[in-house]
């Protein structure tokens, strides 16, 4: 098959705040010399946002990309073969469902959608149209998180037992923005929880089983400038025990809240040793213990030789060891991880592969989160495949409502 030499004309939906980090992604990749994918549009209801975001896109790449506020609109240009979808997460699969039926391709910021029918719908039509559905999660594509993977693979923490995920302390501050504190628009409970959940999955396996519950830690938040506090229905928090389909027990902690404190650990134990994994977009070293020794970060690459290697694109904005280097500054180290995502979702396009993460994979780490606030509501040990299957959703009943109000 002939390689095709024109990049994947994209249509950035979206030109607010995950959209201007996305813009950091794609000239990231500009950067390091990456040309299989272009930002062919911007789409945003706003006017004047997308006419901003196309400059800055003008400023950072070098193209001036076309402006739409109706995806219509944007579907009627033949330039757009793609939809980067960094919206509302209430939106996400109305917007696939129209790219889908364009004949357009899909790349979608997690969450993939707020409840599992909904996200299932859109793995439904991508499959029926026989596109490509990628669910952007970018924890995953570091360094630190890469090398553990082969650890884990390499067999040398032999059984495994126990994998721990705390990321606990806060304050009652309105984190990132309002309504990922509402339960109905996707609370911060299940928007970053599901960073983990994926994480979970990458290095061990599927989820079979959950027990916990998501709860609110802080009932009202303060915006960043002061003023009136906002009222929280959504969970900010999640506590989860889990059992994997291989049979390792997995702890799982989210409480943005508790002042003077702020606590995390990513840590995997084994029965030749255990493996503590920095947290994510950081320089810390991931650091090996076993019976002959401790092992840090190169020293583990040494060690595995030539089971583990990173690839090209994570190489070239990463750096050779995928953290962005000792003291890189967090931006350029979220655009490299960024960079990566949407670098596999055009490669998985143009040269008629999966993605790393399609649209199942976001699918289960949305079933996963969901499973937790189903068990919390049941008191009940739930599986994984009973909130798939659709067989369990009361939690997510008044979520889905609205769709049917709105329809």
């Amino acid at each position: 098959m002939t390689r095709r030499t024109t990049p994947l004309g994209v249509a950035l939906v979206g030109a607010g705040f995950m959209g201007g980090r996305h813009l950091l992604g794609y000239a990231a990749l500009d950067a390091a010399g990456y040309d299989r994918i272009t930002v062919a549009a911007i789409v945003d209801v706003n006017p004047e946002t997308a006419t901003a975001r196309a400059l800055e896109v003008e400023q950072l790449l070098g193209n001036r990309p076309a402006v739409y506020t109706r995806l219509e609109d944007a579907f009627a240009d033949a330039a757009v073969e793609a939809v980067d979808i960094v919206t509302d997460p209430r939106t996400h699969h109305t917007i696939a469902a129209q790219a889908f039926d364009a004949g357009r391709h899909v790349i979608c910021e997690k969450p993939l959608a707020l409840t599992v029918s909904t996200g299932r719908s859109m793995v439904v039509a991508a499959e029926r149209a026989g596109l490509v559905l990628a669910t952007a999660e970018n924890y995953r594509r570091g360094g630190s998180n890469r090398l553990a993977k082969a650890v884990i693979d390499s067999g040398a923490l032999g059984e495994l037992f126990l994998f721990r995920e705390v990321r606990v302390g806060g304050d009652d501050r309105v984190i990132i923005s309002p309504w990922r504190h509402m339960k109905r628009s996707g609370s911060i409970g299940l928007d970053m929880s599901i960073h983990y959940a994926d994480i979970i999955e990458y290095l061990l396996g599927p989820v079979h089983t959950v027990w916990g519950r998501g709860f609110i830690a802080e009932p009202q938040r303060v915006p960043a400038g002061g003023g009136t506090p906002i009222i929280a229905d959504g969970e900010d928090s999640l506590v989860v025990a889990m059992r994997t389909e291989s049979g390792v027990d997995v702890h799982l902690a989210y409480i943005p809240s508790g002042r003077g404190l702020a606590y995390g650990e990513r840590v995997l134990h084994g029965r030749n040793g255990s493996l503590v994994i920095p947290a994510d977009r950081t320089d810390g070293d991931v650091v090996l213990h076993l019976a002959d020794g401790t092992r840090r970060g190169a020293e583990i690459a040494d060690l595995l030789g030539e089971d583990f290697a990173l690839d090209a694109i994570t190489r070239a904005v990463l750096g050779e060891d995928g953290t962005g280097g000792k003291g890189a500054p967090w931006a350029g180290v979220d655009a490299g991880h960024l960079a990566i995502e949407l670098a596999d979702f055009a490669d998985a396009v143009l040269d008629g592969r999966p993605p790393e993460v399609d649209g199942v994979g976001g699918l289960r780490a949305l079933a996963i989160v969901h499973a937790a606030f189903e068990s919390g509501v049941l008191d009940r040990a739930v599986s994984v495949d009973e909130v798939l299957e659709g067989s369990l959703h009361a939690y997510q009943d008044d979520i889905d409502a609205q769709f049917t109000e709105v329809a």
